[in-house]
């Protein structure tokens, strides 16, 4: 069974730890852990690691995050993954920081990158875990926070909530998303 887990993000070096690249940062952490690497490959960058007789293959998009829907229709396609395999693990300012949320569809909830893969590929009806960011800045500031570095007291919680990211991504494959979303989808 193959998956494609997309985590959104900007290239750059200029957006490599800020809020808006957690997609790239836990794919990255995935990869890391299965001693593989990512691939310059047509829109994206891409990995595969296999657990428990699952392929997942890890799309960080090259598009930038607001146009990461070709990207993803890309690699669905031509991987020949349907839509129930799909996963994009993807910053969200409307939960508190660190908290983990799998969802089995929805709307874009604002998100510029949820947007344009909803235009994309004509659904809003993927998993997607979300990844709080919290909200903690001053109106009109928010550009400048979700492209901003993480905080001192953030830099020192990421490793668990990343670990526990890709736990979810695994399990997502392992599981199914339902069991996966009973079993992570508790309070923090």
């Amino acid at each position: 069974m193959k998956y494609l887990i997309v985590g959104l993000g900007n290239i750059g070096d200029q957006y490599k730890d800020t809020r808006h690249n957690i997609g790239f940062t836990i794919l990255d952490a995935l990869a890391r852990t299965s001693n593989v690497v990512f691939e310059d490959k047509r829109y994206g960058f891409i990995s595969r690691i296999t657990f428990r007789g699952r392929t997942y293959v890890l799309l960080k998009p090259s598009t930038f995050v607001n146009l990461s829907g070709r990207a993803v229709h890309y690699w669905l396609k031509k991987e020949k993954v349907p839509l129930e395999k799909l996963l994009i693990v993807v910053d969200d300012l409307a939960l508190p920081f660190g908290t983990l949320r799998l969802r089995k569809k929805g709307g874009d909830g604002g998100h510029n990158g949820l947007a344009h893969i909803n235009q994309i590929i004509g659904t809003g009806n993927y998993a997607r875990l979300r990844f709080g960011i919290g909200d903690d800045f001053s109106p009109g500031r928010q550009v400048d926070y979700v492209l901003g570095d993480w905080d001192k007291e953030e830099v020192n919680l990421l490793p668990e909530k990343i670990k526990k990211a890709g736990e979810i991504i695994k399990s997502f494959g392992f599981l199914g998303i339902d069991q996966t979303m009973n079993l992570f989808n508790t309070k923090d």
